[in-house]
């Protein structure tokens, strides 16, 4: 099933897909563009932690002439960075290059401490699509992204949807693509990753807890591209959805 979070005649709402609408939690049934996409989680599983891969994909450390990391490459972000379907990314004034990120995001759901790689799937409530923007303007280093980098206001934009875990059969066979303007610049698989689902809920649940709604970014393939005021980034993912986001000038 796909489930969403909406703001509809001023109101929050949970919402399901239903036959090309959405079906509100209270019975009535709407049109895609008659609310304000938000960010796919019920208030009751917001995110705790927010964990994100960089070079998680051979071909974009390839890209980046970075060899492939050894041991994830983790950072954290902040809630306050994610921002939902159809909304406005804000692009710094002043800066050379700013980049999306498709990338598959792992929604935790359920408390998950020291779990063995076979079982991790059972600690997966859903997923969802991510597109983690970055400013190669503010790197300090590929290992270490500065806050300015990965925790900006609007930088993240999520969902349209999660997806329950049961309706993905196979999360590392899924095709990835990223349009800009209507021109796909980017396109890969999961099955590319470096450190797949199950090694990265067995690697974090061993040091730390994962809470019902926590999420792991799993990185992006190669083929990014910097992104200008105007446009317009689809970031798609096999079964998972189509997320879209727009760039905006600084105001």
């Amino acid at each position: 099933m796909k489930h969403a979070r909406v703001r509809y005649q001023g109101a929050l709402h949970e919402a399901i897909e239903r036959d090309g609408a959405l079906l509100l939690a209270d019975g009535r049934v709407v049109a895609f563009d008659a609310v304000e996409w938000l960010p796919p989680f019920a208030p009751t599983t917001r995110p705790r932690t927010i964990l994100a891969l960089g070079l998680n994909y051979a071909d974009h450390a390839k890209e980046l002439e970075f060899k492939a990391p050894e041991e994830p490459l983790v950072f954290v972000k902040g809630e306050g960075a994610l921002i939902g379907h159809r909304q406005f990314t804000r692009r710094p004034a002043g800066v050379q290059f700013m980049h999306y990120e498709c990338e598959l995001a792992i929604v935790i759901g359920r408390t998950a401490k020291k779990v063995r790689r076979d079982d991790a799937y059972d600690f997966i409530g859903g997923y969802t699509v991510a597109n983690d923007y970055a400013i190669r303007d503010y790197l300090e280093n590929w290992y270490r992204p500065n806050l300015r980098v990965k925790n900006r206001d609007t930088c993240t934009p999520i969902g349209p949807w999660l997806v329950d875990a049961q309706d993905v059969p196979d999360p590392m066979a899924l095709a990835l693509q990223t349009t800009v303007n209507g021109k796909v610049t980017q396109s890969g698989n999961t099955r590319d990753m470096i450190f797949d689902a199950p090694f990265l809920i067995e690697y974090f649940s061993h040091f730390m807890t994962l809470q019902p709604g926590d999420l792991i970014l799993t990185g992006t393939p190669d083929g990014v591209v910097d992104c200008q005021p105007g446009d317009v980034v689809v970031t798609e993912i096999e079964r998972i959805g189509a997320l879209v986001n727009t760039i905006q000038g600084a105001s």
